[in-house]
């Protein structure tokens, strides 16, 4: 997946240098001249860093009603959101879990239903969907490949299906789309779906719903889909691109 993001970007003249680190940057009569690691020169117009964040609790004085935090500033929490001080809790990005605003927001309604509500209701994390907004975007659902391969007990079935957008062969530009299902090779159910190409997100928000309620394989086959669209690519996939065994995975991460 991401070996296509950086092919559709390079294919509207973005230069990409991955693996690469800037070390100085300065400025110079033609703009902002870059040095990289690698010892690369060169000028940029502008230069913008999006290197991550850190939780802001520093300004809090957590530390003196005892709340813990670790190394970054996060704030530890248990299973259901509550920190060391019983009476206090903590949801969303300062507790460094998975950092994306729906996952603050279930993590607030465990909250409210588990304090105020009479339940008891802890943030489920599997099957959460993301998606990177690039050009065309990728969104992404479950485990990946590689993911699902170091939990495997079976082996695993990927299907993909590549192809050019109908609106593509208009313009002549050649920008694939990609689409791809892991599914476990015994129980048939689908551990992971992930697209790269226009409404990817869209599309995947649909597809998390039927991984949550864990359709199979069979379940995607037998749906029928909406013509002309990219979303039914997803339910007419039906030819096996490889079929993967635990025992390939590999002996130590590189």
């Amino acid at each position: 997946m991401r070996t296509v993001v950086a092919s559709n970007l390079e294919g509207r003249g973005i230069r990409l240098h991955p693996g690469t680190n800037l070390t100085e940057l300065s400025k110079t009569a033609d703009g902002i001249k870059v040095v990289t690691d690698k010892g690369d020169e060169f000028i940029a117009d502008v230069v913008l860093f999006a290197t991550g964040r850190a939780p802001n609790s520093n300004r809090l004085n957590l530390e003196a009603v005892g709340v813990e935090v670790d190394q970054i500033g996060a704030i530890k929490v248990d299973e259901y959101s509550r920190t060391s001080v019983p009476n206090i809790w903590a949801v969303g990005d300062v507790t460094n879990r998975i950092n994306l605003t729906p996952v603050a927001l279930m993590e607030a309604t465990c909250f409210a239903k588990t304090v105020f509500g009479g339940q008891t209701v802890k943030p489920d994390y599997k099957d959460v969907p993301c998606a990177v907004f690039c050009i065309p975007p990728l969104s992404v659902v479950g485990l990946s490949e590689q993911e699902a391969l170091a939990e495997a007990k079976n082996d695993l079935l990927v299907y993909t299906s590549s192809f050019n957008p109908m609106k593509n062969s208009i313009s002549k530009r050649q920008e694939k789309s990609i689409m791809k299902l892991v599914v476990d090779a015994e129980t048939d159910k689908v551990l992971g779906a992930a697209m790269c190409g226009p409404d990817a997100a869209e599309i995947m928000q649909g597809i998390a719903v039927a991984l949550k309620a864990g359709a199979t394989k069979a379940t995607f086959d037998s749906t029928v889909g909406i013509h002309p669209s990219a979303a039914e690519e997803f339910v007419t996939m039906r030819t096996l691109t490889r079929r993967v065994s635990p025992a390939s995975k590999p002996k130590t991460n590189l």
